[in-house]
């Protein structure tokens, strides 16, 4: 792709700082009163560094560093580098759910962009639903683009063991309840689990969403893989800030780069990751925003013909670190071959294919070869069938084989609270074969479609041995999760998805290699139970609740408000004069 290069006078922050009136007169005047020379700015690109580092953002917290680097690039390339605070999605601590303000950051990383004099902008996000958020935002209002991506934490640790962020937190909290593990082995666990800055090292929804972003050509090649605290991430941040000054004078957008095939890229980069499901719903809304069709469907073609090769938790065994130390992104990407578009644009202005050539495996039982994959495919999952009239997904890599095809008998909750009063209860009736349902755990029922998919296995059952059942909801679960967890569910419950009319006793039929997830009922009888089913109230009265809930859609189409997208922001820069 040949690009112009632009002129000082071409640029978007000319219009504020260029004009010889009243409006840029302040406009300068203001910058000098932050100490700012006129050499600092004036025909240079003008470059936002949206940061969402915050003292309660675990997995950022080398953020505050990582900016500096950042900002000396911009400088060395002859750009005037602006930190932008946004909102910070701290996964670990916010609730109900960081997915009920993804589409927060996603307006506010819109707005800012648009409201300020931006040339360009470097996206600083890893923690889950920053790294969608921020790119949403990023691919509507359509500026140049580069993302950073936050790296993940190093390998946990103890007692001689290696600890994976999430996955072994649910293992062993299972073992606690279970009674095979006392509390003080349980504060080792605590304490060993998560020892440095980054987001979690398993291939949870954060180093899934890095990876993707990576192979979408939306980040320097091999960044995504690199540990948080490795010296060579702080170099990647300075060539990062360096990169962006170089698209804005060429004019590198999202636009340019972006495209059904690109998306078919991280799909299927996602799927050889056997990736968070996630994924699933970030990508629809990622794509949307760039005007692309993804749906859940082409998930599931491109799952049936994508072996998985990396043989990390909790699918496999290993964490990101081995992971990079194996060769990391770029080499699996490689291997891959034929299943990957390599002439796809990207950042650096190179394809993928230039950019992945000659990368090596190191460790090929990290990273397996097509020839010996971890799984053949499927590293997710796309179900429809009468309970999940819009689909719904799950993890085949990460439950037990013995669950692919299963009837039961259902044992719903009505609500995340009802579980939790009930579910360890010696007198519930249920067994390893019945089926787990929670109601209203959807994107407005929830509200914001929170974590809670993995649902809890009653403890009489763990005293019993038993360590999966199948279990289905309208909610989401970690990245880090596991087990035969059904996803996702839409329509949710809470407007009347089918979930909602799913009474205990009712038998649940999964049958993965028929993509098939049935209620054995009628027709006649769901329609009658439809009928004499109330709406419940909703949750929010005010603020930014009230917006989510009635203008998010459904997880089939990536819980986006209606309003934003599929909708162009390249238009309506703000009148400064």
């Amino acid at each position: 792709m040949t690009l112009n290069r632009k002129k000082p006078e071409d640029l978007r922050s000319h219009r504020w700082y260029g004009a010889n009136d009243l409006r840029s007169f302040g406009h300068r005047s203001r910058t000098a009163q932050m100490g700012y020379h006129a050499s600092d700015y004036m025909g240079k690109p003008v470059i936002a560094v949206l940061n969402t580092w915050s003292e309660i953002n675990s997995c950022h917290t080398h953020f505050r560093q990582r900016v500096e680097e950042v900002k000396r690039g911009i400088w060395q390339a002859g750009g005037f580098p602006v930190e932008m605070p946004v909102m910070t999605l701290a996964e670990p601590f916010q609730k109900p759910t960081t997915m009920l303000y993804r589409n927060f950051l996603a307006m506010e990383a819109e707005e800012v962009l648009r409201s300020y004099p931006f040339d360009g902008c470097v996206l600083m996000g890893g923690c889950d639903k920053t790294t969608p958020g921020l790119l949403m935002g990023a691919i509507s209002m359509n500026l140049p683009a580069i993302f950073l991506p936050a790296g993940p934490m190093l390998r946990g640790d103890w007692h001689g063991r290696t600890l994976g962020s999430g996955s072994d937190t649910w293992k062993y909290w299972a073992e606690l309840r279970a009674g095979t593990i006392t509390e003080d082995e349980w504060k080792g666990v605590e304490s060993g689990i998560a020892r440095s800055p980054g987001h979690c090292m398993t291939m949870g929804t954060a180093s899934t969403m890095t990876s993707a972003a990576e192979a979408l050509g939306m980040t320097l090649p091999g960044f995504a893989s690199i540990p948080a605290v490795d010296s060579r991430h702080a170099q990647h941040a300075s060539l990062t800030g360096q990169r962006i000054v170089d698209m804005v004078w060429t004019d590198l957008k999202p636009s340019d780069i972006l495209t059904p095939a690109s998306f078919d890229n991280a799909v299927t980069t996602v799927l050889a990751l056997s990736g968070s499901t996630n994924a699933i719903v970030h990508l629809v809304a990622v794509a949307r925003r760039a005007g692309v069709p993804l749906t859940t469907a082409r998930f599931d073609e491109l799952a049936r013909v994508t072996p998985v090769l990396g043989n990390i938790r909790p699918a496999g065994k290993y964490l990101m670190e081995d992971f990079f130390y194996a060769g990391g992104l770029r080499a699996l990407l490689a291997e891959l071959g034929d299943l990957i578009d390599g002439s796809q644009l990207t950042v650096n202005g190179a394809t993928l294919g230039e950019n992945i050539a000659g990368a090596a495996i190191f460790n090929d039982d990290v990273i397996r070869r097509r020839t010996h994959p971890l799984v053949q495919n499927d590293g997710l999952a796309v179900l429809t069938g009468n309970l999940a009239p819009d689909g719904a997904v799950i993890k085949p890599a990460a439950m037990e084989a013995r669950l692919l095809r299963h009837r039961g008998p259902a044992v719903v909750f009505r609500d995340y609270a009802d579980m939790a009063a009930r579910i360890d209860d010696e007198a519930l009736d249920i067994t390893a074969d019945s089926v787990i349902v929670l109601q209203h755990a959807g994107p407005v029922g929830a509200p914001g479609m929170p974590e809670w998919g993995q649902l809890p296995i009653p403890q009489k059952l763990l005293k019993a041995g038993v360590r999966d059942m199948v279990r289905i909801s309208d909610a989401r679960m970690s990245g880090t999760s596991y087990g035969a967890c059904v996803l996702h569910v839409a329509p949710e419950s809470f407007v009347g998805g089918p979930l909602a009319f799913v009474k205990d006793g009712d038998i649940v039929e999964l049958d993965l290699p028929a993509r098939r997830l049935h209620l054995g009922v009628t027709d006649d009888e769901l329609a009658a139970r439809k009928a004499a089913w109330t709406p419940p109230k909703r949750p929010f009265e005010r603020g930014f609740g009230v917006m989510h809930q009635l203008h998010v859609t459904q997880a089939d189409k990536g819980c986006d408000f209606d309003f934003l997208e599929e909708k162009a922001a390249t238009g309506g820069d703000p009148d400064i004069h």
